[in-house]
Formats: C-alpha cells, structure tokens, sequence
C-alpha cells in the first residue's frame, strides 16, 4: 500500500457549471468529498496524505468573493478536522504549508491552534498545502541553504539532495509514493515538484465532487502493479 498520498482535487467549478450551479456551490460539494476521501485513505493504511487546497495562482488571482469563500472552506475544515473522531482515532498530525503570508490572520491562527493541537499524534500525518507552490518552496529551501551557509553551518560541498530536504516544508515526512489528480487533467500544476520526482501518477477523468470509492480504488490498484525502478 502507497505510505504516502498526494491529492490534487481538480473540476469543482467545471462540476458545478455541468450541474447548473454556482462555481462555489461546486467548492462546497469538493470540501464535503475531501473528508470522505481522507476518511478513505485512513482506512487503507496510509500514513501520509497531503492535500492541494489552494496553489499560490489561486491565492493571487481568483476573484475576491472566489478566494474569500475557498479560504473559509479551509478555515471551516480545520476546526472540524480537529474536532473530528478520525483525527484521534488514527493519531493524525495536521500540518498546513504554503505561503501563508497571503493568507487572512484568522485563518492562520486556526491553522496554528489545530497544528498545536495535534504536534504529538504520530500514527498519520495530513499536510494541507496552501497558497502552496512547488517552485516556491524549493526558492524558501534554497534561501535557507544560503543563510546556513552564510552562517557557517555547511560548507556547501557537503549540500546533498538528502539534506536539502530538511529545508523543504515536508522535512519529516517520506515523499508521496501516490498523487492523484481529478478532472481529466494531465499536468502536475506546481505540487510538490521536488517530492514527487519518482512518484506515480494517477490521473482520473472524473470531476473532484464526482470522485467515488471506485475511482480511489482503481488508483490504488494502479500503484499496485507498476515496478517502481526510482530511476535505476
């Protein structure tokens, strides 16, 4: 069983278009459909999840009522996750990642409060990356390597990949052995660029609000039967 999953929960808007309704209505049904497939992924084993809830474009460049709404749907599914049963039950530690410098003050306190909450359950981890971009992270990794180095606390000879990851906002956890994508698209769109070098992919046709248990299935069992060779 894949340790570690990424989800990159793509078509809500294109969902609610096809259902004649208002693209939020579509963000409503995707944030429902979230905690049934965490509630999925738990059951099966995994230890790691990460989440792709906003990208940095998203954060930047949605319309105002579109990016306000999106981020109270984060802020409403963190105090939920931390009041919820399954958080306890499988001891899971939330952590949200991103550029939170773009995120309204509330939602960041909330995003704190559940983080200390959870800091000591080790059975799961959840990442929600937010505001979230893989170049991005990889610049934050590249400026503290400069600073350790101006610090004198590497020589940059001795900078390998192994290290470099203590810099990246997933230090701690393993790289996704699994990332499924919703909606029939066939990109990776800035998720986790440096940690899903060997990862497979998984990218299924139906809307996010329309993803079903079969569909998560199937990705699983994709994964199953690939060799993974991690490029040797």
């Amino acid at each position: 069983m894949p340790v570690h999953i990424g989800i990159i929960p793509d078509g809500n808007r294109r969902w609610a278009r096809q259902m004649g309704l208002n693209p939020i209505e579509g963000h409503e049904h995707g944030y429902e459909k979230v905690k049934e497939v965490l509630k999925w992924i738990w059951n099966l084993g995994t230890k790691v999840a990460t989440i792709y809830a906003m990208s940095t474009e998203n954060c930047l460049y949605r319309n105002e009522e579109e990016r306000k709404h999106l981020l109270d749907l984060v802020k409403r599914g963190l105090v939920e996750l931390v009041n919820s049963e399954e958080v306890y039950k499988y001891g899971v530690r939330i952590r949200v990642v991103g550029k939170l410098d773009l995120v309204p003050d509330e939602v960041v306190r909330v995003a704190k409060e559940v983080e200390e909450k959870t800091k000591d359950f080790s059975e799961r981890n959840l990442y929600i990356a937010l505001c979230y971009g893989g170049r991005q992270e990889i610049l934050d990794g590249v400026r503290k390597v400069a600073i350790a180095v101006k610090n004198g606390e590497i020589e940059p000879e001795h900078i390998t990949e192994e290290n470099f990851r203590k810099y990246l906002y997933t230090a701690d956890i393993p790289d996704p052995d699994l990332v499924i994508r919703t909606s029939g698209e066939v990109r990776i769109s800035n998720f986790l660029l440096w940690q899903i070098a060997y990862s497979e992919l998984y990218f299924c046709d139906a809307y996010w609000p329309d993803f079903r248990k079969i569909d998560f299935w199937r990705a699983v069992r994709s994964y199953q039967v690939r060799e993974r060779r991690f490029g040797r």
